[in-house]
């Protein structure tokens, strides 16, 4: 761990986590849908019933139809952030950075179902994103807003000092390694686990390629401390 104080992240809440929930069954169905009839032959009313929510709920939880699929993409980034974070002390900004694209794009483990199913989903929203500029910016925004969450995590992991424009660039960089990636996956049919043509080889080709330059130095970790 870096010298960096660790931020308690508090537990959500019932409610809370009820609501993320809502949100996700929502999203699930909007890039089933939008993957199976394209975003312009999908209306919020459709989403809202094979979802098994009312109009009106869908409306509480989003303001559009395209907008339903954000915590489907969101879901993936923050899985992204938290193994980041929690990368092992001995690797350096960049290694750290492989070290998640692999974790959160390798459908491996005990949720191994639960992230190939997430990554098709993906990658059938994904190839319905071209043919509606709504969708795109959808897309767009998620991943602008990901880069700018991205920052402080790296800021927890580099050297006390570190420039700030070299996070920076690491954070543009990373992110659009993970942008491009999954956009050329889901244009192919490879599989989510394919050592070579999957999401994961792919994101960490496109990371080693727009990080080359990056000088981003981890933090030493403090005497005795093990990892996140």
């Amino acid at each position: 761990m870096s010298s960096h104080p660790r931020e308690t992240v508090p537990r959500p809440s019932l409610t809370e986590r009820r609501k993320a929930e809502t949100e996700r069954e929502i999203a699930r169905h909007a890039a089933g849908l939008f993957s199976e009839h394209g975003a312009a032959g999908v209306t919020a009313e459709d989403i809202a019933r094979a979802a098994g929510v009312s109009l009106r709920t869908f409306y509480r939880y989003f303001r559009t139809k395209e907008e339903a699929v954000a915590p489907l993409l969101t879901g993936g980034v923050r899985q992204w952030l938290a193994d980041l974070a929690a990368a092992p002390a001995e690797l350096s900004v960049t290694q750290a950075l492989e070290h998640a694209v692999r974790a959160a794009l390798t459908p491996d483990g005990p949720y191994a179902d639960i992230r190939t199913e997430a990554l098709e989903s993906t990658r059938g929203l994904l190839r319905a994103v071209p043919g509606d500029p709504a969708l795109h910016s959808v897309w767009l925004r998620v991943h602008a807003e990901t880069e700018e969450a991205l920052v402080p995590v790296l800021t927890g992991l580099a050297r006390e000092g570190t420039d700030p424009l070299e996070l920076r660039l690491a954070a543009a960089a990373a992110n659009a390694a993970m942008r491009i990636a999954m956009e050329a996956w889901a244009a192919t049919e490879a599989e989510p686990d394919d050592p070579e043509r999957g999401p994961a080889a792919l994101a960490v080709r496109c990371l080693r390629e727009l990080t080359a330059g990056v000088r981003t130095p981890r933090a030493q970790p403090l005497p005795g401390a093990g990892g996140l």
